[in-house]
């Protein structure tokens, strides 16, 4: 058997034994699909500031917090009550800043976070 002959059977033979993929399928929605992706959050001495996507009518009051304490542990996660549904030119993102005594906190607390964290990719993106 010379070399193209035996190249050739392989190339298909190969290719008969390509199977195509199954279609990517999203996973099902976990317990935490409904909190919101934050673009930031920062802790600071009077409150914890997040960043959060915006059309433009975003407000404090578009969100609930729910806080957990579990031990020394305290979790806290961010979500939207209501849909931004303004239709700005640009989409972007706003500051919103919720003071420790909001949240039932003390300052110093240490606390886990459990919104998912997302890239800011800028206006539109």
């Amino acid at each position: 058997m010379n070399r193209r002959l035996f190249l050739l059977a392989a190339l298909a033979l190969g290719g008969c034994a390509t199977v195509a993929a199954p279609p990517a399928v999203a996973p099902a929605p976990g317990p935490l699909a409904e909190l919101e992706p934050l673009y930031a959050a920062q802790a600071g001495r009077e409150a914890l500031t997040i960043r959060v996507a915006s059309n433009g009518c975003t407000a404090k009051a578009d969100f609930a917090f729910y806080v957990e304490r579990r031990g020394e542990a305290v979790t806290l996660a961010f979500g939207r009550r209501r849909v931004d549904a303004c239709k700005s030119f640009a989409q972007g993102r706003t500051e919103l800043v919720f003071t420790w005594d909001e949240l039932g906190l003390a300052p110093r607390t240490p606390i886990f976070l459990l919104n998912p964290m997302a890239a800011w990719t800028g206006p539109g993106a």
